[in-house]
């Protein structure tokens, strides 16, 4: 009996816990409105004064074409990831002493909301599964 309280105990607690942080397209995408004026994606992405986020999800950072990162953004070793984006953006410089981004976001939820509308972005602009 007290095995199964403790199930369905763990079972309440994990389904709260994801509800929480689950992932919402379409506010990532409205959180992206804050990045436009610096960054770009989608299959006409250009370089802005950020590189364009294409391919996010994987891609090692400062390997954008066309793009002059700083050098510690080229040397960081980031591999483009949901934990290691989070981790950035809550202060680009820490993570990155030198780089061009100034903005910062500790509101895990926009953050984990943005990180879901990039990732959907394949390194040609398509969204994945199109």
């Amino acid at each position: 009996m007290m095995v199964r309280g403790l199930v369905i105990g763990a079972t309440l607690l994990a389904t709260s816990v994801a509800g929480v942080m689950a992932q919402d397209v379409p506010g990532g995408e409205a959180a992206f409105r804050k990045c436009q004026p610096c960054h770009d994606v989608g299959e006409t992405a250009k370089n802005k004064l950020g590189p364009e986020l294409n391919g996010l999800d994987g891609r090692k950072a400062g390997t954008a074409e066309g793009y002059a990162y700083s050098d510690s953004n080229k040397n960081s070793g980031i591999v483009w990831s949901e934990a290691s984006f989070k981790e950035y953006l809550e202060d680009p410089q820490a993570k990155m002493p030198g780089t061009k981004m100034i903005f910062s976001d500790k509101n895990e939820k926009e953050v984990a909301d943005l990180w879901a509308y990039l990732k959907q972005f394949g390194a040609e602009g398509k969204k994945k599964g199109q």
